[in-house]
Formats: structure tokens, C-alpha cells, sequence
């Protein structure tokens, strides 16, 4: 990324569930204002959305992992965590596991986020086909500081590396919407395994919370007064 442009890439297809997995290294020294992104995004009004964001930082300040979940074009439901390495030193795993039960956010194989299937609630719940994209890009109007940071264009280009770009999915045929295929038990992912944490994962998922996470939407009380509805239940 320079000052005329950021970059991407994406996949060709789109899946309706499945274990998505891209090792990734970020931008190193200063990279304030810098957006590294990895998500699985819809198409269309109303989209849904799964996103690792990194949030870029000057030199020997921790870089941010903000993830947020979509549904049915709303989302807001952002969760950030300092992350227990340097993801500038070396690559990392990054993985979203997306069943209908539950949506599940890894870090070097350690679940960081779940957010649960709870449409009996009124919970709007991920369900549109969806691609596999990764992107570098300018967010220094609110990336780092909430946009006080900018980004020191003198450092340019930004560069982050990407690799072992693997999907375990189901894909989607073209101008179908029609999932229930890919809810089908003959995935390994939508196996009753992956339906919820074992409680080794669960104590990991409680460490991470416990020791990293510094923003939860479910927690900031002037945002929502009242918590969202799946608050009470994640």
C-alpha cells in the first residue's frame, strides 16, 4: 500500500460454510493508520460478514486484532484484543470455522471469538454465500487512536505477506441460496465436534478474554445501555 492505492485478492467462489485458513504476516516498524484485512464477505444490500482486521501501530506499539461479525447488513459488534506475539516478526495462523451453530475466530489454533447461532432470539445469523478476500488499506481516519495517529506516509510502501491460503468449504453454485447443502453432516465441519468449544478450548477462548481483550461491544454500556441480545448468551 502507497498513497495511491492499497491491494487485495480473493477467492473466485463463494461457500455457504466451511474452515477458512490464511497465514499472514503484517507491515513491520511503523505502520500507524495501516488496515491489514482478512474476512469473508456476501454480496449485496444487506451482507454478511466475518472479519479479522489488524490495526496498525508505530514502532513498539501493540498492533490491535479487531474482529466483527455481519448479519443481514448490521453489524457493530466489534471485539478487540492486543495480541500475545509480534505479528509483524514472523507469519501466523488466522482461521473463521462457519457452520450454522456457531462462527469461531483462531489465532495460532486458539479460538479468540465465538458467536453463537441464535436466531430463536431474533439474532440475525450469517448465512449468504459468501467469498474469502484479504486487503491493505488506508484506515488512518480511524485505525489507530480512533484516527489521532496518522499514518507516516515516509515509511511507504506497506507491505504484508500472505500464505497457505486453504478452504475447507462448501461451494456455493452460482445464483443459488440455497445453504442447506453445505449444512449437510458430510462436512467435517458441521460435524456435532464442531457445534460448540470443548472445554479445553473453552479455558483457552477464557484466557484470551481474561488477559488480551481491552474492547468488547457487549460491555460498552453508553454504546448499548441495553446489551445486544446475544450478549446474554455467548
Amino acid at each position: 500500500m502507497d498513497l495511491s492505492s492499497g491491494a487485495g485478492f480473493g477467492s473466485k467462489l463463494s461457500y455457504g460454510s466451511g474452515f477458512f485458513h490464511l497465514r499472514i504476516k503484517l507491515p513491520g516498524k511503523d505502520s500507524a493508520g495501516v488496515v491489514t484485512a482478512y474476512y469473508l464477505t456476501s454480496q449485496g444490500d444487506k451482507h454478511d460478514e466475518l472479519d479479522f482486521e489488524f490495526l496498525g501501530n508505530r514502532e513498539g506499539k501493540p498492533i490491535t486484532l479487531q474482529t466483527n461479525v455481519f448479519a443481514d447488513g448490521i453489524g457493530n459488534r466489534e471485539q478487540r484484543i492486543f495480541l500475545w506475539f509480534d505479528p509483524t516478526a514472523d507469519f501466523h495462523t488466522y482461521q473463521i470455522l462457519w457452520n450454522q451453530h456457531q462462527i469461531v475466530f483462531y489465532v495460532d489454533n486458539i479460538p479468540i471469538r465465538v458467536f453463537k447461532n441464535n436466531k430463536n432470539m431474533g439474532v440475525a445469523y450469517p448465512w449468504q454465500p459468501m467469498k474469502i478476500e484479504a486487503s491493505l488499506w488506508n484506515g488512518e481516519s480511524w485505525a489507530t487512536d480512533g484516527g489521532q495517529t496518522k499514518t507516516n506516509w515516509s515509511m511507504a510502501p506497506f507491505k504484508a505477506s500472505f500464505q497457505g491460503f486453504d478452504i475447507s468449504g462448501c461451494p456455493i453454485i452460482k445464483n443459488s441460496n440455497n445453504n442447506q447443502e453445505c449444512y449437510s453432516p458430510k462436512y467435517w465441519w458441521n460435524s456435532e465436534k464442531y457445534w460448540k468449544l470443548d472445554s479445553k478450548q473453552q479455558m483457552e477462548l477464557e484466557n484470551v478474554k481474561n488477559k488480551y481483550m481491552y474492547y468488547d461491544y457487549c460491555s460498552d454500556k453508553p454504546r448499548y445501555p441495553i446489551p445486544p441480545p446475544e450478549c446474554l448468551h455467548q
